[in-house]
């Protein structure tokens, strides 16, 4: 095995080590640490099967391996920043919402 296998298994079992303690300290949601945990563990299967780059490459019609890679990791970015849209649009209404609310409740209050 070489060195730069070690060490990227190394990091990313640190890694998911430290995605788990944010998950025990309440810092980080579970489902916000689901995409973290998938890419991390991708990365560790990469590490054990050196040949697999090339054979998905090869699969997917990509010419170089480490374009894969590039591609691969945009279109996850692109579908974690659709994901963070559509929750910070959800936040947004519901924060409208509970404004309303308070405001009529307010007024409830000053009438009584």
């Amino acid at each position: 095995m070489a060195r730069i296998q070690i060490i990227t298994i190394v990091v990313c079992l640190s890694f998911l080590f430290y995605i788990s303690r944010l998950i025990i300290k309440g810092k980080l949601r579970e489902e916000y640490s689901i995409v973290w945990c998938i890419c991390t563990i991708i990365l560790i299967v990469f590490s054990f099967w050196r040949n697999g780059l090339a054979i998905m490459s090869k699969m997917f019609g990509v010419y170089e391996p480490p374009n894969l890679i590039f591609t691969a990791c945009i279109f996850a970015i692109l579908l974690y920043l659709l994901h963070l849209s559509v929750v910070a649009s959800k936040l947004h209404k519901q924060n409208k919402q509970m404004a309303q609310d308070i405001a009529l409740l307010k007024q409830k209050l000053h009438k009584l």
